[in-house]
């Protein structure tokens, strides 16, 4: 099928996580994403590990298919000519540097504004480009900015100390408003046929997910709890213990809070008035866990799976990492895709969570090697064969990675 993107051509100047992760979502969407990488060693994730498959990192793999590798040193005079080739037919250029670096490569928005009007660029940064200086300039890292953010307050145990979310969340979250604001910037070009920059705030993105936590703050003053698994303005909505595990109880309400009651052969917890409402259910959490806990606590938890399901009541059991990705639905779905590495074989990597008119996902290219695509995007855009070798002499750009059998596109 023709994907919405193909045509879109992305100059991805990013690393790490927060704009690879926007990249791929580009990507899968059938945008060309022409990863530029340092010829001395790459995108940083080339060396986050282990684990390693043949030398190849599993971090830089999840998160880096679908795209072409040019090894490009932008610090280097002809290569950021290199650069500013591609950009003259390019339609977007997204970069995750420090706030400055940019401007410092010659390529920053201002700049590109001028030469390519329709050029839509977009920045990630761990506190945005602009405000106040103390933070503007800083990196940005994920575990620092979920700190800053007060979601790492908010996450883990009533009892135990703040912890972080066990992904790079705020990586994330910044490449998917990163992916969002890029695509409106090209909806709004198709309309008006001007670009846009998007400057993109770890920091914000991660405030944006407070929600209701927030709101809970701004209408009491109060500071929001730890609560673990349970949920500040609905019960019963956490995990319980089971006979073998921990089952995840979502009742959300008062209808799904009666069946509960009556499957659990509890209905005078109906006729109690702390429990007649959430509202009630909320204020008197301790009492109904109470009464819920050693009820739980009898029963496996696919006994309460087959319950909840034949009852209406939402739940389920909380799995492990290997337990999720090997659920019924995922493989029913085609969640997990597998890809030809040349180097490191048979990989798998998650698919696009974006299902268009029902399509199931397609691998697509596999994670590129350090370079792999340089000789073949240099002769696309304009270089002889002498001049790709002269760049290379002269250090703008890398040797490609040779992988057996080596063909006509390696240096």
């Amino acid at each position: 099928m023709t994907l919405p993107l193909e045509g879109v051509t992305v100059l991805d100047l990013t690393r790490v996580l927060s704009g690879p992760f926007a990249t791929l979502q580009l990507a899968d969407l059938g945008a060309e994403v022409i990863k530029v990488e340092h010829p001395r060693g790459g995108d940083d994730t080339r060396a986050f590990g282990p684990p390693f498959v043949e030398g190849e990192s599993t971090y830089f793999m999840s998160v880096n298919r679908r795209k072409k590798s040019l090894a490009l040193d932008l610090k280097h005079p002809r290569g950021t000519e290199v650069a500013h080739r591609i950009l003259e037919s390019a339609d977007v250029l997204i970069e995750n540097f420090r706030p400055g670096a940019a401007d410092r490569l010659g390529l920053g928005a201002e700049t590109l504004r001028g030469k390519y009007p329709r050029l839509v660029t977009c920045s990630i940064s761990g506190y945005g480009q602009a405000g106040d200086v103390r933070y503007a300039r800083r990196g940005g890292y994920d575990a620092v900015i979920q700190a800053a953010s007060g979601m790492m307050a908010l996450t883990g145990a009533p009892d135990g100390g703040p912890t972080k979310v066990g992904v790079a969340l705020a990586d994330m979250v910044a490449g998917l408003y990163a992916t969002q604001g890029i695509l409106a910037a090209l909806h709004r070009r198709e309309r008006e046929g001007r670009g846009a920059h998007i400057d993109i705030s770890m920091q914000d993105g991660m405030l944006s997910l407070l929600t209701y936590q927030a709101g809970i703050h701004f209408a009491t003053g109060r500071e929001p709890k730890r609560m673990g698994n349970a949920h500040p303005s609905i019960c019963p909505y956490e995990s319980l213990p089971t006979a073998d595990g921990l089952y995840a109880l979502a009742v959300g309400n008062d209808a799904q809070f009666a069946r509960l009651a009556r499957a659990i052969d509890r209905p005078e917890l109906l006729a109690d008035p702390r429990y007649a409402s959430n509202q009630a259910r909320v204020a008197h959490r301790e009492a109904l866990l109470e009464v819920l806990l050693p009820i739980f606590a009898t029963r496996s938890t696919a006994e309460w799976e087959a319950l909840g399901e034949a009852e209406g009541i939402p739940g389920g059991p909380v799995l492990s990492v290997s337990e999720a990705l090997a659920h019924p639905q995922v493989e029913a779905r085609g969640t997990v895709v597998t890809h030809q590495h040349p180097k490191a074989g048979a990989i798998r990597t998650l698919s696009s969570p974006v299902r268009l008119d029902g399509a199931q996902p397609e691998a697509g290219a596999p994670p590129p090697l350090l370079g792999q695509h340089t000789r073949e995007l240099l002769r696309r855009y304009g270089y002889s064969e002498a001049e790709a070798e002269e760049l290379r002499t002269d250090g703008a750009v890398g040797p490609v990675e040779v992988t057996p059998p080596s063909g006509p596109d390696t240096y």
